[in-house]
């Protein structure tokens, strides 16, 4: 079964400094090596290592640098046989900033232009599996088939009723009741605890049960940095607790907890086994530096989880 993810693949440019200046402010920052994440593409990464089969679609422009960001899935088991070409685009780079153990993201604006999939790759989407995206891609994705366009919403309604099970990573960002459209129907919906409350209001789990059975939402995970992670189905909360590590850093690891949930559920596990490994993984990838940090074989995180819960 495999999976696709859509969504961003990036250079990452790394800078630390000892403080974020304020408005009209100056601050020196130090130079790291740039590396090649995106989050999606991260996630993808996670799941390829894991030992899932991917499949990787975004929209690039057509450069050296588009080109060896190609290049890097393929050599990490990542396939990218849909991925799209746009020549006017501008590069796909981030900026991340590592201050005090947190990090703060940049990314370089691409606007928002349609994602339009071939037909081949809308059949090879409407098959039973998952698809990991954000609301970002998922509002631009288009299709031209034999009755007329599809897209956008419809286009996730065409491949929920193919077996094609979505899974949203909705960070910090949230999501409207504007949304509502894409995210209903969803396997899961994945917040942090920014973008759960930007969502809701509130950081009450057990309140949204009206809202998980109203939009037919399988589950709403909620990751809580060192603390670990919660999932909600309307009816079970389901808790992982985190692990005390030493944080080198953090870019990635919700990316890492993505993936790894998401070649969880591919292999069938249950909810709570997918939830506690898919945060021993997101735990141990904070203790390397790099958006890859999370890239891992199943032994190792079982290894790593075993033996931290013995100390």
């Amino acid at each position: 079964m495999t999976a696709f993810f859509i969504g961003d693949v990036a250079l990452d440019e790394y800078y630390t400094a000892d403080r974020w200046p304020g408005r009209a402010d100056k601050g020196m920052v130090q130079e790291l090596p740039a590396e090649i994440g995106g989050s999606i593409a991260n996630a993808a990464v996670v799941h390829a290592a894991l030992g899932g089969a991917t499949q990787f679609i975004s929209l690039l422009n057509d450069s050296p640098l588009s080109r060896q960001l190609i290049e890097d899935l393929q050599q990490n088991g990542v396939c990218v046989d849909h991925m799209l070409t746009d020549p006017a685009l501008a590069e796909s780079r981030n900026l991340i900033f590592l201050i005090d153990g947190e990090h703060v993201v940049l990314t370089v604006e691409m606007g928002e232009p349609p994602m339009w999939l071939a037909q081949e790759t809308l059949a090879a989407l409407r098959h039973q599996g998952f698809l990991y995206t954000t609301l970002y891609r998922a509002r631009r994705l288009h299709s031209q088939t034999d009755a007329g366009v599809l897209k956008q919403a419809d286009l996730l309604a065409d491949l929920r009723r193919h077996g094609r099970r979505a899974i949203f990573d909705l960070d910090v960002g949230g999501c409207t009741p504007e949304d509502m459209p894409y995210l209903s129907g969803a396997a899961v919906v994945i917040f942090n605890e920014v973008g759960f409350r930007a969502a809701f209001g509130h950081d009450d789990m057990a309140r949204i049960s009206g809202w998980i059975r109203q939009h037919a939402i399988g589950w709403v995970v909620r990751t809580k940095a060192a603390d670990g992670a919660e999932a909600f189905d309307g009816e079970t909360l389901l808790q992982a607790a985190g692990y005390s590590v030493d944080v080198v850093d953090v870019t990635g690891a919700g990316d890492t907890f993505g993936g790894a949930l998401t070649w969880c559920l591919t292999q069938g596990h249950a909810f709570a086994e997918a939830l506690d490994f898919s945060i021993a993984a997101a735990s141990r990838s904070v203790t390397i530096h790099g958006p890859r940090g999370g890239k891992i074989d199943v032994e190792t995180v079982l290894a790593w989880r075993k033996e931290r819960r013995s100390r």
